[in-house]
């Protein structure tokens, strides 16, 4: 497989064989249960259907229910497709753990940015704001926006909503796998708040 969801459970630091202190984030990857395998025949395209975090079956709809039943494991909050290796072969039941990533050197996060609420152009884009003294009446409006034409440019920077989007950290650095724990630490931040789902796959531009 290419990747699985996890969690971020924060930051911390570790120390490598050289006395090094390294500032890294501490991901929570599955066990994540193969619930569908799409195929070239059926589907179209070849992937599977992983899951993560348990939910109570109650707080499904029949269907999803009888489809977690018919793959043989327990109903999941999260569901995402993920893409498949050449030369795959899984099978619906089959468990994902972050043993995926042994080896692994270099690896790609996504995840949703914490959300900032309604914010001006001074906190959402870094403006400088007006005179603050000296009678200046724009003290942290964006100025003028338009021009004799009554037109907004099309992507004018303006106040609204801050965060709470996707986004993907490229080639972070893979430090431990402790497959035990079910845990991964990278060198570096992790789009997110603590406790936010995050999806982890294989470098696509850097391999080490």
């Amino acid at each position: 497989m290419k990747g699985l969801i996890g969690k971020k459970l924060g930051m911390t630091q570790v120390w490598d064989t050289d006395g090094r202190c390294i500032p890294v984030t501490v991901l929570e990857l599955g066990p994540c249960p193969i619930v569908q395998v799409k195929s070239e025949a059926r589907d179209g395209y070849s992937a599977v259907q992983i899951g993560f975090s348990p939910q109570k079956p109650q707080r499904l709809d029949k269907s999803a229910v009888t489809r977690f039943s018919k793959a043989g494991v327990e109903p999941c909050r999260i569901l995402r497709e993920v893409e498949l290796d050449e030369g795959a072969a899984p099978e619906a039941g089959q468990v994902l753990d972050v043993g995926l990533f042994e080896g692994v050197k270099f690896v790609d996060i996504q995840g949703i940015t914490r959300g900032r609420g309604f914010a001006g152009v001074m906190r959402r884009f870094g403006f400088s704001g007006g005179r603050m003294t000296h009678g200046g009446h724009a003290k942290r409006r964006p100025g003028s926006i338009g021009s004799r034409a009554g037109m907004v440019d099309k992507g004018k920077k303006l106040p609204g909503q801050m965060g709470s989007v996707k986004r993907t950290t490229q080639n972070l650095e893979v430090v431990q796998v402790r497959k035990d724990d079910n845990l991964l630490l990278v060198h570096g931040a992790v789009p997110g708040p603590v406790g936010g789902t995050v999806y982890v796959t294989k470098a696509l531009k850097k391999k080490g």
